[in-house]
Protein backbone atom coordinates (compact mmCIF):
# COMPACT_ATOMS: atom_id res chain seq x y z
CA UNK A 1 0.00 0.00 0.00
CA UNK A 2 1.57 3.30 -0.99
CA UNK A 3 0.66 6.31 0.89
CA UNK A 4 -2.22 8.97 -0.55
CA UNK A 5 -1.03 11.70 -2.39
CA UNK A 6 -1.70 15.35 -0.29
CA UNK A 7 -4.77 15.95 -2.68
CA UNK A 8 -6.33 12.66 -1.25
CA UNK A 9 -5.84 13.65 2.51
CA UNK A 10 -8.44 12.06 4.82
CA UNK A 11 -9.52 14.01 7.43
CA UNK A 12 -10.74 12.24 10.93
CA UNK A 13 -11.77 13.11 14.41
CA UNK A 14 -10.36 12.06 17.42
CA UNK A 15 -12.01 12.09 21.10
CA UNK A 16 -10.97 10.77 24.69
CA UNK A 17 -14.08 11.33 25.82
CA UNK A 18 -13.47 14.29 27.95
CA UNK A 19 -15.64 14.43 30.94
CA UNK A 20 -17.99 17.49 29.45
CA UNK A 21 -19.58 20.44 31.08
CA UNK A 22 -23.19 20.71 31.60
CA UNK A 23 -25.43 24.19 30.81
CA UNK A 24 -24.91 24.76 34.87
CA UNK A 25 -21.11 24.56 34.79
CA UNK A 26 -21.28 20.79 36.95
CA UNK A 27 -19.74 18.02 35.04
CA UNK A 28 -22.07 15.39 33.63
CA UNK A 29 -21.90 11.75 34.32
CA UNK A 30 -19.40 8.87 32.49
CA UNK A 31 -22.50 7.55 31.39
CA UNK A 32 -24.25 10.71 29.56
CA UNK A 33 -20.31 11.47 27.97
CA UNK A 34 -20.53 8.32 26.40
CA UNK A 35 -23.60 8.44 24.64
CA UNK A 36 -22.81 12.11 23.68
CA UNK A 37 -19.61 10.79 21.95
CA UNK A 38 -21.92 8.18 20.19
CA UNK A 39 -24.32 11.03 18.72
CA UNK A 40 -21.00 13.14 18.37
CA UNK A 41 -19.65 10.26 15.89
CA UNK A 42 -22.85 10.11 14.17
CA UNK A 43 -22.76 13.45 13.15
CA UNK A 44 -19.09 12.85 12.06
CA UNK A 45 -20.48 10.27 9.19
CA UNK A 46 -22.87 12.74 8.29
CA UNK A 47 -20.91 15.36 7.29
CA UNK A 48 -18.48 13.05 5.43
CA UNK A 49 -15.39 12.84 7.46
CA UNK A 50 -13.35 10.09 6.73
CA UNK A 51 -12.19 8.53 10.53
CA UNK A 52 -13.84 9.13 14.01
CA UNK A 53 -10.99 7.40 16.70
CA UNK A 54 -11.85 7.48 20.40
CA UNK A 55 -9.11 6.70 23.20
CA UNK A 56 -8.55 4.50 25.57
CA UNK A 57 -8.19 6.00 29.63
CA UNK A 58 -8.50 4.76 32.81
CA UNK A 59 -8.89 8.22 35.17
CA UNK A 60 -11.85 10.07 36.30
CA UNK A 61 -11.41 13.28 33.79
CA UNK A 62 -12.00 10.67 30.61
CA UNK A 63 -15.02 8.78 29.78
CA UNK A 64 -13.72 6.25 27.74
CA UNK A 65 -11.85 2.92 29.05
CA UNK A 66 -13.36 0.30 26.26
CA UNK A 67 -13.00 2.12 22.72
CA UNK A 68 -13.91 -1.26 20.90
CA UNK A 69 -17.24 -0.92 22.43
CA UNK A 70 -18.40 2.31 22.05
CA UNK A 71 -16.93 2.19 18.26
CA UNK A 72 -19.05 -1.37 17.79
CA UNK A 73 -22.41 1.03 19.08
CA UNK A 74 -20.89 3.56 16.74
CA UNK A 75 -20.76 1.23 13.95
CA UNK A 76 -24.85 0.65 14.41
CA UNK A 77 -25.37 4.42 13.67
CA UNK A 78 -23.05 5.06 10.70
CA UNK A 79 -22.74 3.86 7.50
CA UNK A 80 -19.24 5.23 5.58
CA UNK A 81 -17.00 6.58 7.84
CA UNK A 82 -14.37 4.46 9.16
CA UNK A 83 -13.71 3.63 12.99
CA UNK A 84 -10.92 3.12 15.35
CA UNK A 85 -8.55 3.68 18.71
CA UNK A 86 -7.15 6.65 19.48
CA UNK A 87 -4.99 4.70 20.98
CA UNK A 88 -4.65 1.38 22.23
CA UNK A 89 -2.60 0.90 25.24
CA UNK A 90 -1.21 -2.81 24.05
CA UNK A 91 1.27 -2.61 26.68
CA UNK A 92 -1.05 -3.23 29.44
CA UNK A 93 -3.55 -5.52 27.33
CA UNK A 94 -3.34 -8.84 26.28
CA UNK A 95 -2.48 -8.68 21.69
CA UNK A 96 -5.06 -11.96 21.25
CA UNK A 97 -8.08 -9.78 23.18
CA UNK A 98 -6.86 -6.67 21.26
CA UNK A 99 -6.98 -8.74 17.90
CA UNK A 100 -10.36 -10.32 18.90
CA UNK A 101 -12.09 -7.21 19.70
CA UNK A 102 -11.41 -5.47 16.37
CA UNK A 103 -11.62 -8.22 14.54
CA UNK A 104 -15.02 -8.25 16.23
CA UNK A 105 -15.65 -4.34 15.43
CA UNK A 106 -14.10 -5.42 11.95
CA UNK A 107 -17.06 -7.41 11.22
CA UNK A 108 -19.59 -5.36 13.28
CA UNK A 109 -18.64 -2.45 10.98
CA UNK A 110 -18.45 -4.19 7.82
CA UNK A 111 -14.73 -3.22 7.42
CA UNK A 112 -14.44 -0.19 8.99
CA UNK A 113 -12.14 -1.03 11.65
CA UNK A 114 -9.18 0.58 12.27
CA UNK A 115 -6.57 0.31 15.79
CA UNK A 116 -4.21 2.43 16.72
CA UNK A 117 -1.46 0.81 18.95
CA UNK A 118 0.48 2.72 21.26
CA UNK A 119 1.90 3.06 24.62
CA UNK A 120 -0.22 6.39 26.03
CA UNK A 121 0.96 9.33 27.01
CA UNK A 122 -1.06 7.88 30.51
CA UNK A 123 0.37 5.26 32.79
CA UNK A 124 -3.00 4.47 34.63
CA UNK A 125 -3.44 1.01 32.98
CA UNK A 126 -0.27 -0.55 34.49
CA UNK A 127 -0.98 -0.95 37.99
CA UNK A 128 -4.68 -1.11 37.17
CA UNK A 129 -4.05 -4.76 35.57
CA UNK A 130 -0.89 -5.39 36.94
CA UNK A 131 1.74 -4.21 34.72
CA UNK A 132 5.21 -3.17 35.92
CA UNK A 133 6.38 0.30 34.54
CA UNK A 134 9.67 -1.18 34.78
CA UNK A 135 8.82 -3.40 31.80
CA UNK A 136 7.39 -0.19 29.82
CA UNK A 137 9.71 -1.17 26.63
CA UNK A 138 9.52 -4.56 26.63
CA UNK A 139 6.08 -5.02 27.36
CA UNK A 140 5.38 -2.66 24.13
CA UNK A 141 7.77 -4.26 21.84
CA UNK A 142 6.24 -8.14 22.70
CA UNK A 143 3.14 -7.93 22.19
CA UNK A 144 3.53 -5.53 19.13
CA UNK A 145 5.34 -8.76 17.38
CA UNK A 146 2.59 -11.32 18.60
CA UNK A 147 -0.18 -8.56 17.24
CA UNK A 148 1.47 -8.44 14.02
CA UNK A 149 1.63 -12.07 13.40
CA UNK A 150 -2.04 -11.97 14.63
CA UNK A 151 -2.72 -9.92 11.51
CA UNK A 152 -1.25 -12.19 9.00
CA UNK A 153 -4.36 -14.75 9.79
CA UNK A 154 -3.66 -18.51 10.12
CA UNK A 155 -1.99 -20.40 13.01
CA UNK A 156 0.33 -18.53 15.16
CA UNK A 157 3.83 -19.27 16.72
CA UNK A 158 4.84 -17.01 18.61
CA UNK A 159 7.30 -16.83 22.27
CA UNK A 160 7.63 -14.26 24.27
CA UNK A 161 8.76 -13.15 28.22
CA UNK A 162 5.36 -10.86 28.71
CA UNK A 163 2.64 -13.80 27.94
CA UNK A 164 2.37 -17.23 27.56
CA UNK A 165 3.81 -18.70 24.35
CA UNK A 166 1.67 -19.97 21.38
CA UNK A 167 2.27 -22.74 19.33
CA UNK A 168 0.14 -22.84 15.95
CA UNK A 169 -3.09 -21.32 17.99
CA UNK A 170 -5.73 -20.47 15.59
CA UNK A 171 -7.72 -17.13 16.89
CA UNK A 172 -11.05 -16.51 16.20
CA UNK A 173 -13.22 -14.28 14.98
CA UNK A 174 -10.92 -14.35 11.63
CA UNK A 175 -10.69 -11.53 9.36
CA UNK A 176 -13.16 -11.00 6.30
CA UNK A 177 -11.32 -8.23 5.14
CA UNK A 178 -7.73 -7.12 6.63
CA UNK A 179 -7.68 -4.82 9.49
CA UNK A 180 -5.31 -1.67 9.71
CA UNK A 181 -3.23 -1.47 12.14
CA UNK A 182 -1.33 1.79 12.91
CA UNK A 183 1.68 2.54 15.16
CA UNK A 184 0.89 6.11 17.14
CA UNK A 185 4.53 7.84 18.21
CA UNK A 186 5.25 10.84 20.12
CA UNK A 187 8.70 11.27 18.94
CA UNK A 188 11.07 8.31 18.95
CA UNK A 189 12.95 7.49 16.77
CA UNK A 190 13.25 4.05 18.10
CA UNK A 191 8.71 4.04 17.54
CA UNK A 192 9.29 5.32 13.73
CA UNK A 193 11.60 2.21 12.94
CA UNK A 194 9.44 -0.05 14.74
CA UNK A 195 6.52 1.06 12.72
CA UNK A 196 8.52 0.23 9.61
CA UNK A 197 9.57 -3.05 10.89
CA UNK A 198 6.57 -4.67 11.71
CA UNK A 199 4.73 -2.79 7.83
CA UNK A 200 2.91 -0.73 9.77
CA UNK A 201 1.33 3.06 8.69
CA UNK A 202 2.77 5.78 11.32
CA UNK A 203 0.42 8.10 13.47
CA UNK A 204 2.64 10.49 15.07
CA UNK A 205 1.17 12.72 17.76
CA UNK A 206 1.97 16.18 17.44
CA UNK A 207 0.80 18.03 20.84
CA UNK A 208 3.04 21.20 20.63
CA UNK A 209 5.58 23.17 18.75
CA UNK A 210 5.95 23.74 14.83
CA UNK A 211 4.58 20.61 13.18
CA UNK A 212 7.17 20.97 10.80
CA UNK A 213 10.01 19.97 13.44
CA UNK A 214 8.60 16.40 12.71
CA UNK A 215 9.79 16.03 9.12
CA UNK A 216 13.01 14.49 10.19
CA UNK A 217 11.00 10.94 11.25
CA UNK A 218 9.14 11.05 8.19
CA UNK A 219 12.58 10.75 6.62
CA UNK A 220 13.56 8.29 8.80
CA UNK A 221 10.17 6.23 8.22
CA UNK A 222 10.63 6.66 4.34
CA UNK A 223 14.50 5.78 4.59
CA UNK A 224 13.91 2.65 6.96
CA UNK A 225 11.25 1.16 4.74
CA UNK A 226 13.58 1.23 1.82
CA UNK A 227 16.39 -0.02 3.27
CA UNK A 228 13.71 -3.27 4.79
CA UNK A 229 12.83 -3.15 0.44
CA UNK A 230 9.26 -2.44 1.12
CA UNK A 231 6.84 0.60 0.24
CA UNK A 232 6.58 2.86 2.67
CA UNK A 233 3.34 3.23 3.89
CA UNK A 234 1.00 6.28 4.85
CA UNK A 235 1.85 8.73 7.69
CA UNK A 236 -1.15 10.49 9.24
CA UNK A 237 -1.18 13.13 12.26
CA UNK A 238 -3.18 13.34 15.15
CA UNK A 239 -3.26 17.15 16.80
CA UNK A 240 -5.66 19.08 19.15
CA UNK A 241 -7.71 21.66 17.78
CA UNK A 242 -11.71 23.65 17.52
CA UNK A 243 -12.97 25.32 14.96
CA UNK A 244 -16.12 27.97 15.68
CA UNK A 245 -17.48 30.72 12.66
CA UNK A 246 -14.28 33.20 13.46
CA UNK A 247 -10.68 33.01 15.09
CA UNK A 248 -11.56 35.13 17.82
CA UNK A 249 -14.75 32.93 18.89
CA UNK A 250 -12.63 30.10 18.57
CA UNK A 251 -10.17 30.77 20.78
CA UNK A 252 -12.16 32.66 23.47
CA UNK A 253 -14.69 29.67 23.74
CA UNK A 254 -11.64 27.18 23.56
CA UNK A 255 -9.04 28.89 25.91
CA UNK A 256 -10.81 28.30 29.59
CA UNK A 257 -11.40 24.77 29.15
CA UNK A 258 -8.26 23.95 27.31
CA UNK A 259 -6.50 25.94 29.60
CA UNK A 260 -8.45 23.50 32.71
CA UNK A 261 -7.51 20.39 30.94
CA UNK A 262 -3.76 21.90 30.44
CA UNK A 263 -3.38 22.59 34.14
CA UNK A 264 -4.72 19.88 35.43
CA UNK A 265 -2.54 17.16 33.91
CA UNK A 266 0.36 19.71 34.36
CA UNK A 267 0.03 19.83 38.09
CA UNK A 268 0.63 15.92 37.50
CA UNK A 269 3.76 16.35 35.39
CA UNK A 270 5.24 19.00 36.57
CA UNK A 271 4.29 21.68 34.12
CA UNK A 272 3.30 25.41 35.11
CA UNK A 273 0.25 26.53 34.14
CA UNK A 274 -0.62 27.85 30.75
CA UNK A 275 -0.94 31.11 30.22
CA UNK A 276 -2.99 33.23 27.72
CA UNK A 277 0.30 33.85 25.64
CA UNK A 278 1.53 30.49 25.65
CA UNK A 279 -1.80 29.61 24.33
CA UNK A 280 -1.82 32.53 21.29
CA UNK A 281 1.54 31.09 20.24
CA UNK A 282 0.29 28.11 19.90
CA UNK A 283 -2.50 28.54 17.90
CA UNK A 284 -0.62 30.78 15.72
CA UNK A 285 2.54 28.97 15.03
CA UNK A 286 2.37 25.37 16.64
CA UNK A 287 0.37 22.35 16.85
CA UNK A 288 -3.18 23.62 17.93
CA UNK A 289 -5.30 24.24 15.27
CA UNK A 290 -7.81 26.49 16.58
CA UNK A 291 -9.60 29.38 14.28
CA UNK A 292 -12.25 29.77 11.92
CA UNK A 293 -12.84 27.47 9.23
CA UNK A 294 -10.30 29.26 6.76
CA UNK A 295 -7.74 29.60 8.88
CA UNK A 296 -7.75 25.65 10.43
CA UNK A 297 -8.02 25.11 6.77
CA UNK A 298 -5.20 26.64 6.00
CA UNK A 299 -3.11 25.30 8.76
CA UNK A 300 -3.73 21.39 8.23
CA UNK A 301 -3.13 22.32 4.31
CA UNK A 302 0.17 23.28 5.54
CA UNK A 303 1.05 20.21 7.78
CA UNK A 304 -0.06 18.17 4.94
CA UNK A 305 2.12 19.51 2.91
CA UNK A 306 5.36 19.45 4.92
CA UNK A 307 4.93 16.20 6.08
CA UNK A 308 3.68 14.39 3.23
CA UNK A 309 0.53 13.29 4.99
CA UNK A 310 -1.82 11.11 3.83
CA UNK A 311 -4.64 11.72 6.65
CA UNK A 312 -5.01 14.28 9.72
CA UNK A 313 -6.80 13.59 12.91
CA UNK A 314 -8.51 16.81 14.69
CA UNK A 315 -8.84 16.41 18.37
CA UNK A 316 -11.78 18.19 18.92
CA UNK A 317 -12.52 17.35 22.91
CA UNK A 318 -10.68 19.64 25.46
CA UNK A 319 -11.74 19.32 28.85
CA UNK A 320 -14.93 20.26 30.04
CA UNK A 321 -15.55 21.89 26.45
CA UNK A 322 -19.32 21.36 26.06
CA UNK A 323 -21.32 18.93 23.47
CA UNK A 324 -23.48 21.34 21.75
CA UNK A 325 -20.46 23.36 20.72
CA UNK A 326 -18.07 20.32 20.43
CA UNK A 327 -21.18 19.01 17.76
CA UNK A 328 -20.92 22.73 15.81
CA UNK A 329 -17.11 21.97 15.90
CA UNK A 330 -17.90 18.52 14.06
CA UNK A 331 -20.73 20.20 11.97
CA UNK A 332 -17.95 23.03 10.34
CA UNK A 333 -14.93 20.89 10.51
CA UNK A 334 -17.03 18.59 7.55
CA UNK A 335 -18.87 21.29 6.07
CA UNK A 336 -16.36 24.04 6.04
CA UNK A 337 -13.01 23.30 6.50
CA UNK A 338 -12.85 19.39 4.68
CA UNK A 339 -14.08 20.65 1.46
CA UNK A 340 -11.34 24.17 1.99
CA UNK A 341 -8.63 21.31 2.63
CA UNK A 342 -8.64 19.30 -0.37
CA UNK A 343 -9.59 22.54 -2.50
CA UNK A 344 -5.95 23.77 -1.03
CA UNK A 345 -4.07 20.33 -2.01
CA UNK A 346 -5.99 20.29 -5.13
Amino acid sequence: MTPRPASALALGLDTFGDVTAAPDGSLLPHARVIRDVVEEAALADEVGLDFFGIGEHHRADFAVSSPEILLAAIAARTRRIRLGSAVTVLSSDDPVRVFQRFATLQAVSDGRAEVILGRGSFTESFPLFGYALDQYETLFEEKLDLFAALLKGGAVTWRGTTRAALSGQRVFPTLEAPLTAWIGVGGSPESVVRAARHDMPLMLAIIGGDPARFRPYVDLSHRAYSQLGRPVRPIGVHSPGYVAETDAQAREELFPDYKRMRDRIGAERGWPPLTRDEFEREADHGSLYVGGPETVARKIATTARALGLSRFQLKYSAGPLAHDRLMRCIDLYGRRVAPLVRAMLA
